[in-house]
């Protein structure tokens, strides 16, 4: 009876360690991923800041495997574009999430 009870504790002991650890449903990423996605994030941010009309302040970028989260605020649904076609115009995008608000 206690072998059971100390293989059982162990279990749960190593499935803790694989939820913490990315397991169980979580993305899995490596490094070269990561790496990817924080080029993707600094390209972008870099094309954002360099455009006159676009603040890279007030614009969230967030990248996980290639796909793109914009958030944050623009003052034309020309701009709200414009930002998504940027993101998308980066090496490495799959996809563009635009969660852009107009300020007007």
């Amino acid at each position: 009876m206690k072998k059971v009870l100390i293989a059982s504790m162990v279990a749960v002991g190593l499935a803790g360690c694989g939820a913490m650890m990315g397991g169980s449903g979580a993305p899995q990423r490596s490094v070269g991923q990561a790496v990817d996605d924080v080029t993707i994030g600094t390209r972008l941010k870099a094309a954002l800041a360099a455009d006159p009309q676009l603040s890279a302040l007030k614009i969230n970028v967030d990248t996980t495997q290639g796909n793109v989260r914009l958030k944050g605020e623009v003052k034309t649904f020309a701009l709200r574009k414009k930002a998504e076609e940027l993101a998308r115009s980066i090496q490495g995008v799959k996809s563009v999430d635009n969660q852009l608000i107009i300020t007007g």
